[in-house]
């Protein structure tokens, strides 16, 4: 692209290994009661929760815990705010994976406010402009995935037929700290590792391609794709040198992160709303069952009606980076590109569609609530055929 761009607020970033024990002290920095919203039990289950506990006790920090089962619902995150509300919470601490994350950067905004988080969830009733005031909020991610702890949304789920995925989206929800220790993946299991990590590349991918790129994301998503290469397949298949592939993901995790709330991101993530309201497939999973088809649908609507888009050349690069091998031609290049994602996902043993109960009979209602802020930002606009025929590909018992 040329011409002007803008990169939105960030969270302050703290990266490294060990770099949990920080965590006390910057919970002080915001007062002496907090509320830690975590996953429903692995984390008191870890070696890290002995210190961080001490910690918090040494750094005379008052706090009270709330756990998060699965991805949250506005019920779930209208109950805790208001059952804290009056409780004077100086910082709220989230430490788990996204949808924790989520949940308490959505309690975060509502301590403050009177308003049930249905009143500003995009696409669902109102829509009201939120202006807070948010409580200070830490990030604080134990997968290496959904890159949250860099986000101004937070994703909220309703499940069934007539459910939905949305998000509540707003400056003020943006973490004061991102706090990033990749120890803290070191118990996590292979399918979360599989899930997660095609979830934080095709952030990565779609951000690269999206309409809304600019200079500086390409150069984060370039950043982020080359740990995902480095880092993804050998730390899922348990080989080299874990705590660098441990380090390399939780890198490309928040480079996805600080990449989507910027560009916003493309069709994977547009289909993967209704899916993951509509089924019970994990989001990770739809991501990395869908980013070799959806890729390769862009790919062809573009050389069908858009053959001078930017994305092509995009694409091009990407196989090159991930392949590490350059190629003749453009179509070389694109062919090795979606064929290395078929891969990667066959390798990770992600699951097709009709895994989770999906069938042609439900396309039609998948496609139709698909074209959410993400569809928006995809590369090329695709249409209804186009979207089903990459549920087909993923869906071969349809």
């Amino acid at each position: 692209m040329s011409g002007g761009f803008s990169i939105s607020r960030l969270p302050r970033i703290e990266f490294g290994a060990g770099a949990l024990a920080r965590l006390p002290a910057l919970t002080g920095h915001y007062g002496k009661s907090a509320l830690l919203i975590t996953g429903a039990a692995s984390l008191r289950r870890s070696p890290a929760w002995p210190a961080l506990e001490s910690g918090l006790h040494a750094a005379g920090i008052a706090w009270q815990a709330e756990s998060i089962s699965g991805e949250p619902s506005p019920q779930t995150v209208d109950d805790i705010a208001l059952a804290y509300r009056d409780r004077h919470i100086d910082v709220v601490v989230g430490i788990g994976g996204g949808s924790v994350l989520d949940a308490a950067k959505a309690i975060a905004g509502l301590l403050r406010v009177t308003d049930s988080v249905m009143d500003y969830l995009e696409g669902v009733g109102p829509e009201l402009p939120y202006r807070g005031p948010a409580t200070p909020f830490i990030a604080v991610p134990t997968t290496a995935g959904t890159g949250s702890e860099a986000t101004k949304n937070a994703v909220l789920s309703v499940a069934g037929t007539t459910g939905f995925k949305k998000s509540f989206r707003a400056e003020q929800l943006v973490p004061e700290y991102a706090l990033v220790d990749p120890d803290l993946l070191a118990t996590c299991p292979p399918r979360l590792i599989a899930a997660d990590g095609m979830d934080a590349l095709t952030q990565l991918l779609e951000s690269y391609v999206s309409t809304r790129s600019n200079p500086v994301t390409d150069a984060l998503a370039w950043s982020g794709m080359q740990a995902a290469r480095d880092s993804l397949l050998p730390w899922y298949e348990r080989r080299g040198d874990q705590n660098q592939a441990r380090s390399g993901m939780a890198r490309a995790a928040l480079l996805s992160g600080v990449c989507l709330a910027q560009t916003g991101l493309g069709s994977v993530h547009g289909l993967a709303s209704p899916l993951g309201a509509f089924f019970p497939i994990p989001h990770g999973v739809v991501c990395g069952t869908l980013v070799g088809a959806a890729t390769r649908m862009n790919i062809d609507a573009m050389l069908a009606r858009e053959t001078d888009n930017p994305a092509l050349d995009k694409y091009a690069g990407v196989a090159e980076l991930l392949c590490r091998r350059e190629f003749a031609t453009r179509e070389q290049a694109w062919e090795a590109l979606t064929g290395l994602l078929d891969d990667w996902t066959q390798r990770l043993d992600l699951p097709t569609l009709d895994h989770y109960g999906v069938r042609a009979a439900d396309f039609a209602h998948i496609v139709a609530h698909s074209r959410g802020s993400s569809m928006k930002t995809n590369p090329v606009v695709l249409t209804d055929a186009e979207i089903g025929t990459i549920l087909q590909q993923r869906c071969p018992c349809a």
